[in-house]
């Protein structure tokens, strides 16, 4: 197979017969009473929070918490809700919390901004080393130090970190910046050697900091060779590392003071944790990064992709929206706009931003690239590979990882109803790839269903499954392949297979009742294409598969 609400309101009345009416309506029964007073906020906001929509959260217990001062649990939640939706009251309420870590770590960065930097130090040495604090405590420990005046005792405090163990990458990294606000341009340039050498693939953050650090030590060539590499291929990040930020990364430090140090601290945290799946934790850091250094773009964008994570889309459009647009990251901060517009069914406007963008970098493929797959999105496949082909026009010379690109061409191409076109995109993107499962599984099913080289199409499901075993499409796609190759008693294991895999895929439980028709199972097939019908399939097939159900399908045929 290739692959591709709002609150129930309760009302109550009453169940006993009441008198006949003559005329009229009857009487509207009562709406149940809603909570009041200090304990309806309550309920409100945790149900806000739950649903993790701090601005409502925050709204609603710190009205409970005005009824309710002394409450403990009131207050620790509107303290939570407040700095997610980025408050000022949170200040205020961390100073009545003192065991809490978050407290602390943001009255830490009060007093850091004030210059206390001793109780600040202080605070930061009071957290427990388990957790997230196990990481994030001896990075700002170091900036609290520097911000003393101490770099000596700042980079000692890292230094057992940067020797060895799963902290040495972030731990040089940090012991760099620190380093290099203290003009030690020698101690910084071999902090940084180590930081770029244990990140497990570039990025643009350490790419902006390394060049930086690089140049300061006469060493510009290497860190020109950094953003080289981040600015290959047609990943949106590659779109940022264009001269606006080499200028960016040259003129100045891109972190210029301790303060800005504990900032970057979080957002680096904030990110390793949005990446194992808790956007919450990580909103909550980017919101501290951001009372740190308002308006710093990593920050604002970690904030919003962790709000977009918990469907809150209109908020994280509010956040990039305060990015500058002469931010370095601006380009990108407008491709995820753009996306997060799609999202909310404003296309047109998404596609306005995209055109912009693609007016303003004519070298770059990604807005192209964005477009098209809205275009796609919306059914415009002729108008999708059009801006598929202007992305790809864009790339130069493709390389490997320029496969999505034809791939996605390629389904623009079979949507715009033109197989030979795409056949040759799917032909090229593996050409790039040869063994990726998605593409091999893309080209041999849509070989499968117009009944062409049904043997190597086999082979190639093979491999893809062998890369994939739990991938129910590409089960799918080898179930039906044997099917048409005769093969029932095969293309049963792998059709039920691939149901097992994906229970609620309409067309993997119609490919699963016309083999066990084919077998003779007829009522098991019926049940299948009646659970098929139930999956929202493409409004195409509902008449197909409600003539199967009523009619079955023509004996011994093993094609459609």
């Amino acid at each position: 197979m290739a692959e591709e609400g709002g609150p129930v309101v309760a009302q109550a009345g009453s169940s006993a017969p009441g008198p006949a009416r003559r005329g009229g309506p009857p009487p509207a029964a009562a709406p149940a009473p809603e909570p009041q007073g200090v304990f309806g906020a309550y309920l409100a906001g945790r149900l806000a929070a739950n649903e993790s929509d701090a601005g409502v959260a925050a709204d609603a217990l710190l009205a409970a918490l005005g009824a309710e001062p002394d409450e403990p649990e009131i207050l620790t939640r509107a303290f939570n809700a407040a700095v997610m939706d980025g408050r000022p009251e949170a200040v205020r309420l961390a100073r009545r919390l003192p065991e809490s870590q978050l407290a602390a770590l943001l009255l830490a960065g009060t007093d850091a901004q004030a210059g206390r930097w001793d109780r600040a130090e202080a605070r930061i040495r009071a957290l427990p080393r388990q957790g997230s604090a196990q990481i994030l405590q001896p990075l700002l420990l170091a900036w609290t130090q520097a911000g003393r005046g101490n770099p000596d005792t700042a980079l000692a405090t890292l230094r057992p970190f940067t020797e060895s163990g799963p902290l040495r990458g972030v731990a040089a990294l940090h012991g760099a910046m620190i380093a290099d606000t203290a003009n030690r341009p020698r101690d910084a340039e071999r902090l940084i050697r180590i930081a770029v050498a244990e990140a497990d693939e570039p990025n643009m953050r350490l790419t902006t900091i390394a060049a930086g650090i690089l140049a300061r030590a006469g060493r510009e060539a290497d860190g020109a060779r950094l953003f080289d590499a981040m600015a290959v291929g047609s990943d949106d990040i590659a779109m940022t590392a264009g001269p606006a930020a080499r200028r960016a990364a040259l003129s100045g430090r891109a972190v210029a003071s301790p303060v800005e140090g504990m900032a970057e601290a979080q957002v680096a945290l904030g990110a390793a944790l949005r990446g194992q799946g808790a956007p919450e934790l990580s909103l909550i850091l980017a919101r501290l990064a951001l009372r740190l250094r308002p308006g710093f773009a990593p920050a604002g964008i970690l904030a919003a992709e962790s709000m977009a994570d918990e469907r809150h889309v209109t908020g994280a459009l509010t956040v990039l929206e305060g990015i500058s647009a002469d931010d370095p990251m601006a380009p990108f901060v407008v491709l995820r706009r753009a996306a997060l517009l799609g999202r909310l069914g404003r296309g047109e406007e998404a596609m306005v931003l995209l055109r912009r963008l693609a007016e303003a970098y004519p070298e770059a493929p990604q807005p192209q690239l964005a477009l098209a797959d809205m275009l796609r999105r919306q059914g415009r496949g002729a108008e999708a590979v059009a801006a598929y082909g202007t992305a790809i026009g864009r790339l130069g010379q493709p390389g490997p990882a320029d496969w999505p690109l034809f791939f996605s061409r390629a389904m623009a191409r079979e949507q715009a109803g033109d197989w030979a076109a795409a056949e040759a995109d799917l032909r090229q993107a593996l050409a790039l790839a040869p063994d990726q499962p998605a593409l091999l599984n893309h080209l041999a099913y849509g070989w499968v269903e117009r009944g062409e080289r049904l043997e190597e199409a086999r082979r190639m499901l093979e491999r893809a499954a062998a890369a994939r075993p739990g991938d129910g499409n590409i089960a799918d796609s080898m179930g039906w392949a044997l099917f048409r190759l005769g093969d029932l008693k095969g293309a049963i294991t792998w059709l039920e297979k691939a149901a097992e895999l994906e229970s609620r895929n309409a067309t993997i439980n119609d490919h699963l009742g016309d083999v066990y028709w084919a077998a003779g199972r007829q009522a098991e097939a019926r049940f299948q294409w009646r659970r098929a019908l139930g999956l929202d399939p493409e409004p195409g097939e509902m008449g197909r598969l409600e003539a199967k159900m009523r009619d079955g399908l023509p004996a011994a045929t093993a094609l459609r």
